[in-house]
């Protein structure tokens, strides 16, 4: 999932600029511009938002997979786009307080960045309770056997000797990842018993936890991953808050909420909907079966009876 703010490569951000050309383009034919990052979550959850709109008789340019985070926040913040899906978690980056314990409260980092932006032009709308937020995932058959639910529980097996991890070298290293858990939890994993990846990628490390390669039997994961359930991944809580929560929303510039007021009426309830086990199947849909995003959001919406 693209819920952090990555380091722009020349290549992604003249793309990018280009692609947002495209976009005014469309905004001054007066279409609303729908965009997204290009992660799976950010393609589904943009769909949405552009078949809600224009279910209600808005008319839709999108820009689906724009770019990485920082382009498409640019985009928004110039105008060139109206609307793309963000996570709550990622305000506490844009506006430079990482260290700000708001940020790891679902209800206070939504308050925070909706606050701050709405000074930059920008609202907020209704997000989703779905926390897709970095967590760890034991193997099913291992979690079942130790009964373990929750990183207190990972934190006994740790100490027991019985945890190898599979996850990122920014997981690992990072304050606000695994030495946030240590720290929470009270527990330190050796380096030993870790098998550090230089990418992020979930569904590496997830399958490494799964199929037990080099030994694993944990994994770095986000908070929705669609492949988790097929992979038969328990994921640890983290009733201690831990980590930055990342709820997903539709981030909107104001100029365009006032001239299309009912899009928050339609899609408030839509992202209400979108809770951590219907984010994790509709992901799933696409991750692991191989649908289209687009036509993943649609049979959700339907079905929900949200758009006819």
């Amino acid at each position: 999932m693209n819920r952090s703010v990555p380091i722009l490569a020349r290549r992604a951000l003249l793309a990018g600029l280009g692609a947002c050309v495209a976009a005014g383009r469309a905004r001054a034919q007066g279409a609303v511009v729908v965009a997204s990052k290009s992660d799976t979550e950010g393609t589904l959850t943009a769909a949405m938002i552009a078949l809600c709109l224009e279910d209600i008789g808005i008319p839709v340019q999108r820009r689906i997979g724009l770019g990485p985070t920082l382009i498409v926040r640019s985009a928004l913040l110039s105008g060139d786009i109206d609307v793309y899906p963000e996570y709550t978690g990622n305000g506490a980056f844009f506006t430079g307080t990482e260290a700000d314990p708001a940020w790891k409260l679902a209800q206070s980092a939504y308050d925070t960045i909706a606050r701050a932006d709405l000074a930059r032009g920008l609202v907020w709308l209704g997000r989703a309770p779905a926390n897709n937020t970095w967590l760890i995932a034991v193997r099913g058959s291992l979690a079942r056997r130790e009964r373990m639910t929750s990183m207190a529980d990972f934190a006994d097996a740790v100490r027991r000797g019985l945890i190898r991890l599979a996850a990122s070298t920014e997981f690992v290293e990072s304050p606000a990842a695994l030495p946030s858990f240590e720290a929470a939890y009270g527990f330190s994993l050796p380096m030993d018993r870790i098998v550090s990846l230089p990418g992020g990628d979930t569904a590496v490390t997830a399958r490494a936890a799964a199929q037990g390669i080099s030994g694993v039997n944990a994994g770095m994961v986000y908070g929705t991953d669609g492949a988790l359930d097929a992979l038969d991944l328990a994921v640890m809580a983290d009733p201690k808050g831990a980590q930055i929560v990342y709820e997903v929303a539709p981030v909107i510039r104001a100029a365009t909420l006032e001239r299309y007021p009912r899009i928050r009426e339609k899609l408030d309830p839509v992202f209400a909907r979108l809770d951590a086990a219907t984010l994790r199947r509709l992901n799933a849909r696409i991750t692991v079966e191989g649908g289209l995003a687009g036509s993943v959001a649609r049979d959700f919406l339907r079905d929900a009876g949200f758009i006819g």
